[in-house]
Parts: structure tokens; sequence; C-alpha cells
């Protein structure tokens, strides 16, 4: 037995807000009405659907025109990660989604979700990398990050300095 519902908000792996869905009535019960992601589908909810399906295709066009402005501004842009490596070269540790947050952050000023970097695996070794993001209503964009040894974390603002006109 399923109890149909209204969503009002996006649920991830269920729908999005306007959707009419069936679940279980625990789920229901016990996550999407108390948390007012949802309603019980009836006449009057089912009216209140056309209204939320505009609302998210506004929020959807909206979304997409920041995640394109924001893809421009990421696109071609290199960050440098400085990382501790030992007497053979190899590093130690790796540089994983939640670095490269953090460095988008700290060195180009753009947030950016841990959700949005499309790392298969965590980067373990030095040199250049090609990293993609994901960004809001599928638009994608890519940078370049540099891995780099604290050795030669000397050598690299220079290299940067001179990259940064040319953007």
């Amino acid at each position: 037995m399923a109890t149909q519902l209204l969503l009002i908000e996006d649920v991830e792996d269920l729908g999005r807000s306007g959707d009419v869905v069936s679940v279980k009535p625990g789920y229901a019960r016990n996550f999407i009405l108390p948390k007012g992601l949802g309603i019980i589908a009836d006449k009057n909810a089912l009216r209140m659907q056309a209204r939320l399906q505009e609302e998210r295709q506004k929020r959807a066009a909206e979304d997409r025109s920041e995640a394109e402005a924001l893809a421009k501004v990421i696109e071609g842009a290199t960050l440098t990660a400085v990382v501790k490596v030992d007497a053979e070269g190899h590093m130690y540790g790796s540089v994983a989604s939640l670095d490269i947050v953090h460095l988008m952050q700290e060195q180009k000023s753009i947030l950016i979700e841990k959700k949005n970097v499309q790392l298969k695996h965590p980067i373990k070794t030095t040199g250049v990398h090609q990293i993609p993001l994901r960004l809001k209503e599928g638009v994608e964009a890519s940078f370049t990050l540099k891995v780099i040894s604290e050795e030669g974390e000397q050598t690299a603002p220079a290299e940067e300095t001179q990259e940064e006109p040319k953007e």
C-alpha cells in the first residue's frame, strides 16, 4: 500500500518540487511530512501542483544561468595544491574532493560543494590534473589543478604570476 504525496521541495532520489510520487506510508509519515517536504496528494494539493511546477521551472532557469556564469569563471582556471612528499617523491596522503573545494574557496573565492567535484579517485601523484565539475542543472566545467611538492613551492608562485595576465 503506497501513499501519494505532492512534493513541495526537491527530495534527493525521489523527485522534484511539484511531482506527485508514491512512497511507503512509513517514509511519508516519518520523513516527508514532518520535514515539510511534501503533502498528501488530494484535490486541493493537485491544484497546487501547477503553481509548484511553474516555480520549479523559474528556479531551474535561474540556477542554470548562475551555473553557466560560474562555469565561465571556473573554466580554464588553474589552482595549485602544495603537498608533502617523501625522499622518493611519493605523496603523503592525497588531494580529495573536499581539499579541492577548500582550494577553490581560498585561491579563487568561489564557493562550490563537495558533490560538484567529479573525482573518481583522490589524486595521489604530483603534476597537472584536469578536474571536472558538475554544477547545478547539468552545467559542467573543468579546471586545472597543479599538485606540487613543498620543495617546488618556491618556483610555483613565479609560474602562477606569469599565467594570470593571460586569463
